[in-house]
């Protein structure tokens, strides 16, 4: 099992489906799954600096299409595999079924980062049995209805109060603390608001004591607000991500890894002479 630190951490992010709102298609089509390309591109990422590659095969974007277990399966365990034999780099698996966790463990996963924070039955149980660290995120809904019209009295209150006691959860099911990162899931069932108000007040949800995480990259609220399309917004992705730092985050969830190792570098150069 592999420890979560609040060490500064880049995860690269591979998607393999054809859906996914980024770089849906590009390890995966009708033809199959694309090893070569997701071992080129794991090889890229290497160098540019990634500390997790983080393979899904379920698209989690607003009214995502479901995929069944076995398609899921079928998708992310050949790269796991493949990429677990050619690189020692850390290796999560985007999921929430617990037959996906249980099988990319023995494929060399090393975490699961579920969306669903294991809720779905079986999933926790997976997870222990693996020998997995977690990453836990909030999300209100589903993806084929989390974007409509989402609702709370206090954002950063329930984000932080259901984050809480998923980790009382996990901690009473075997998984020690400092295998735990949390994410408050940014674009999944919040508004462009609810998303800026908790990029502003994350240090409420670092009080809770673990690494959190942030998925920023290429996301809507950057479209919201810049007008700019998916594959022009890296400026966006790399202030939020600054932001987020600057606000108590550690782990920066990223398609373009160069960018967001590029800010860390001169973050680290700032704080040397400070």
């Amino acid at each position: 099992m592999t420890a979560v630190s609040n060490d500064l951490q880049i995860m690269g992010v591979m998607n393999i489906t054809p859906d996914s709102f980024s770089d849906g298609g590009k390890y995966f089509s009708t033809s199959g799954v694309n090893i070569p390309q997701a071992i080129d591109s794991a090889a890229e990422m290497l160098g540019e600096g990634v500390h997790w590659l983080d393979i899904g095969g379920e698209s989690t974007r607003p009214g995502a299409a479901k995929v069944s277990v076995q398609e899921e399966l079928d998708r992310v365990i050949p790269v796991i595999e493949a990429l677990h034999d050619r690189f020692e780099t850390a290796i999560s698996v985007d999921t929430s079924q617990p037959e996906v966790i249980k099988a990319a463990a023995k494929a060399g996963a090393s975490m699961v980062n579920d969306v669903r924070a294991l809720q779905v039955e079986g999933a926790l149980e997976a997870a222990v049995q693996g020998n997995l660290s977690v990453c836990l995120m909030h999300m209100q809904g589903d993806p084929q209805n989390m974007q409509d019209r989402p609702v709370y009295n206090s954002v950063m209150e329930e984000v932080k109060s259901f984050l809480s006691n998923r980790v009382k959860a996990v901690l009473a099911a075997g998984i020690p603390a400092d295998k735990i990162c949390l994410d408050p899931g940014f674009g999944f069932g919040k508004s462009l608001e609810h998303n800026l108000q908790m990029v502003t007040n994350l240090l409420s949800l670092k009080a809770l004591g673990y690494p959190l995480l942030v998925g920023f990259s290429r996301k809507s609220m950057i479209g919201a607000i810049t007008g700019r399309a998916v594959e022009d917004r890296e400026t966006g992705t790399a202030l939020l991500n600054l932001v987020a730092l600057q606000n108590g985050a550690s782990i920066f969830r990223v398609h373009n890894v160069s960018a967001a190792a590029d800010m860390l570098k001169i973050w680290r150069s700032l704080e040397e002479v400070r």
